[in-house]
């Protein structure tokens, strides 16, 4: 089982490391027209990760509220919300105002279906919680250590860490 703090993970990818402006906050970066494009680093999140954030599990809050301090995005696909929804509470509602929900759009689709096509024991969610991982270099967090790592044959950029 892999496991890693932000701050691990922070340091090993340096290079590609952003600080946001803290007027945009975790979901939107800074966007000046003068300023040179670089890499960006971010979290995805995955149902299992959104269960641990539920339940207050120490590990995972720790690595929210430190990805929330220095601006780092935390992404979670609409389908993992779907799979984590079971009505409106408060700690569900504060979880959902520290992330970005990202929608499956077409793109992301098509790289989960293929990831399907040749992992065909990963189930549909996993699969866009790495392609969506994957389309933005993210790092995934996730209870499900070992569905994930199948799917890095097909996405082998993506680091899977343990919540």
């Amino acid at each position: 089982m892999r496991r890693g703090s932000v701050t691990d993970v922070k340091n090993r990818h340096r290079k590609r490391w952003t600080q946001f402006g803290r007027s945009g906050g975790a979901r939107h970066a800074a966007s000046d027209k003068g300023s040179p494009k670089v890499n960006r680093f971010g979290l995805t999140f995955d149902t299992g990760a959104l269960f641990a954030l539920e339940r207050r599990t120490q590990r995972i809050w720790d690595i929210y509220r430190t990805a929330m301090h220095d601006a780092i995005p935390i992404t979670v696909p609409v389908a993992v919300v779907l799979e984590w929804w079971r009505g409106r509470t408060g700690v569900r509602e504060r979880i959902l105002g520290g992330i970005r929900v990202e929608p499956l759009h077409l793109a992301l689709a098509r790289a989960a279906g293929e990831a399907l096509a040749s992992v065909t024991s990963a189930s549909a969610i996993d699969a866009v919680v790495m392609a969506s991982a994957a389309l933005r270099g993210d790092v995934v967090y996730t209870s499900d250590v070992p569905d994930l790592e199948r799917l890095r044959r097909h996405f082998p950029t993506v680091r899977v860490l343990a919540v």
